[in-house]
């Protein structure tokens, strides 16, 4: 697979193609959280959109919402590089929707703590 500009690497895993090697490995650990009991629902390149006086300003695709049996639901991107236009999108999101991007380095992908 050829990549992409930002240097990552597309990688399938379980049929599915994801943009990163990083993303791959991320998603293999929320799996055994699951496996676990821990996370009960992973969703997969969620769109939020981002609409301020009923104009569509932007719409974020997070790599993952994660919904935890405790309860708790994150919305989750796995970033090596963080675009200028990512940082003003992951504003947007806290500022119109109220959500906290929570941010997993993709050169330290390890397995998220249980919430």
């Amino acid at each position: 697979m050829k990549r992409t500009k930002f240097n990552n690497k597309k990688t399938i895993y379980d049929g599915i193609t994801f943009d990163s090697k990083a993303e791959a490995e991320y998603y293999k650990t929320l799996l055994l959280l699951k496996a676990a009991g821990q996370v009960s629902k992973i969703e997969l390149q969620k769109p939020f959109k981002i609409v301020i006086g009923g104009v569509l300003i932007c719409t974020y695709r997070a790599d993952f919402e994660v919904h935890y049996t405790a309860g708790k639901v994150e919305v989750v991107d796995v970033k090596g590089m963080k675009t200028a236009v990512y940082n003003l999108k992951k504003k947007l999101m806290h500022a119109v929707l109220g959500i906290k991007i929570v941010e997993v380095n993709a050169r330290k992908v390890s397995l998220p703590i249980a919430k």
